[in-house]
């Protein structure tokens, strides 16, 4: 069963490819935990609210061509990515017994992410918003709730594999997860995470070399440490190859 402090995974999605490879991780951890899986759909109040204006353009990420933003084509749009997060989860839950479903708001996306989670819970995040399909960037949003969410929050890179892997922690830091690890033996079921790995603690730059051809598992942080990290190196996630879980 799951842990007694962990209530649900809920994964911020948008249709991205980021956004729905956080959605099959999510699955396999609340299906690990034991847990519900909620997909989080925020419509973006504030893109809407520039909509009205009649100077609004939207810029291809390929062509660099501009055209009218009119909000009766983001409605439908919205409408568009809501049906795919659907059934991109319908698809991520097949074949898995899970409690799960999609819940869908309109409002700032940060203020519906925090006031949807709750400290039992754990947020799963896509490295790269869709403004970032260049690179694993991490996007405005995710550091927001990285720090201001009080509850674990995981970020999930699209180019991870669902290959199970040990959690990493720094020598003398080691974080309470609020979910249970996966036995050996239901590893096939549950092909999150599998044990524990000690790292010698270290700055920002040696962490990312260290850590350069790890393909499973993740890095566990608390978020005083990431701060610390980040301070150090603001792009040090982007340069990780590997998921991040950060504890309060």
């Amino acid at each position: 069963m799951s842990e007694p402090g962990m209530q649900r995974v809920l994964a911020l999605l948008d249709d991205s490819r980021p956004g729905i490879a956080a959605l099959g991780a999510a699955a396999a951890l609340a299906e690990q935990a034991r847990v519900e899986l909620v997909a989080l759909f925020v419509e973006d109040l504030d893109l809407l609210h520039s909509a009205a204006f009649p100077f609004s353009r939207e810029v291809g990420a390929s062509t660099g061509l501009a055209r009218p933003l009119s909000a009766a084509e983001l409605e439908t749009r919205l409408t568009r990515q809501a049906r795919h997060i659907d059934r991109a989860l319908r698809h991520a839950v097949a074949g898995r017994t899970l409690r799960h479903r999609l819940q869908v708001s309109r409002g700032r996306v940060v203020s519906e992410a925090l006031a949807a989670v709750a400290p039992g819970d754990v947020l799963v995040l896509g490295k790269a918003g869709p403004s970032a399909r260049w690179g694993a960037r991490l996007g405005s949003t995710s550091r927001r709730l990285l720090f201001e969410a009080p509850c674990t929050v995981m970020i999930w890179d699209e180019r991870h594999a669902l290959t199970p892997g040990p959690l990493r922690h720094l020598r003398g830091e080691a974080p309470a997860l609020p979910w249970g690890e996966a036995p050996a033996e239901s590893l096939r079921q549950h092909p999150l995470f599998s044990g524990r790995e000690e790292l010698v603690p270290t700055g920002a730059a040696a962490l990312a070399r260290s850590l350069a051809h790890a393909r499973s598992g993740a890095l566990v942080l608390t978020r005083a440490t990431l701060g610390r990290l980040i301070g150090e190196e603001p792009e040090l996630l982007a340069r990780l190859p590997i998921p991040v879980v950060v504890v309060p």
